[in-house]
């Protein structure tokens, strides 16, 4: 399967009053006026962000291609008003138009939502290591490989019908993107609140079940088992142990899982007082 990268469409915006088709026909130009709502306003240029943020088209477009062209990822948009009515992706424009789009987060009433409310796997960018670890630590179904490319990590969110994580925006316009999040910070644990609060994920916590290290499932096994993997303390003090199902890491009740166990009571703390 191959993949290209998303480029934004700088190339359908032009700043002429017409234009001339390849059979000569003369073809106006027109314009259109968006408003973003919202935190969409964090993705615009800070060079555009006068309201309504305007284009001049000389050919007709779809509102997708146009959005994007502010520099706002179609998975963070949930629902778009053209005349007074919610429209999809494809909508196309052809004529002076001004219309509103609206976050995932917004309370503006509609039956036609763009975006899926809630999801339970997701395929994370290689930037996003620490996040990662979080929602395993929590339960939370991520695959992950550092130096995945972009084309592996598109080819992952297909086949196994995941959401994409990533603060590559390109990435995330890519065309067969259907669901996606952009962390807006860059600390970990409120990456890790955010990711709760836009998936819903409150009810899926179910900490120390899945390997941090491969995102396995963990199956209790005896101490027989792994002795073998054991330092002599280990063998001495413990005897409760688990094992990851997919690559056989060994996991038992050491020191670190106290420092665990705190960063799921904070993390825990943090998506409840959040919502």
């Amino acid at each position: 399967m191959g993949f290209s990268r998303h480029r934004v469409y700088a190339s359908r915006t032009i700043t002429v009053d017409q234009s001339i088709d390849s059979d000569g026909t003369t073809r106006k130009s027109f314009s259109v006026a968006v408003t973003f709502h919202g935190d969409l306003v964090y993705f615009v240029r800070n060079k555009e962000r006068l309201e309504p943020h305007r284009r001049v088209l000389a050919h007709k477009a779809s509102v997708k291609d146009v959005i994007e062209s502010f520099g706002v990822p179609h998975p963070e948009v949930d629902l778009i008003i053209v005349h007074g009515q919610p429209v999809q992706f494809t909508f196309q424009l052809q004529v002076d138009t001004a219309f509103d789009v609206y976050p995932i987060s917004s309370s503006f009433f509609s039956a036609v939502r763009l975006q899926t409310r809630e999801a339970s796997a997701f395929v994370a960018d290689g930037h996003l290591g620490k996040l990662t670890r979080d929602l395993r630590l929590l339960g939370i179904d991520v695959s992950y490989s550092r130096n995945a490319e972009d084309r592996e990590l598109l080819a992952t969110m297909v086949r196994e019908n995941r959401v994409l994580l990533t603060r590559d925006r390109l990435l995330l316009m890519h065309r067969i993107v259907k669901t996606g999040y952009f962390p807006r910070s860059q600390d970990p644990m409120e990456q890790t609140v955010e990711v709760f609060q836009r998936f819903r994920l409150a009810r899926a916590i179910k900490p120390f079940v899945r390997c941090l290290r491969c995102n396995g499932l963990l199956t209790s096994v005896s101490k027989d088992t792994v002795v073998d993997q054991l330092e002599p303390l280990t063998k001495l003090y413990y005897e409760d142990f688990r094992r990851c199902l997919r690559c056989g890491q060994s996991y038992w009740r050491g020191s670190h899982v106290d420092r665990l166990e705190k960063r799921v009571e904070a993390i825990f703390n943090r998506t409840r007082h959040a919502r």
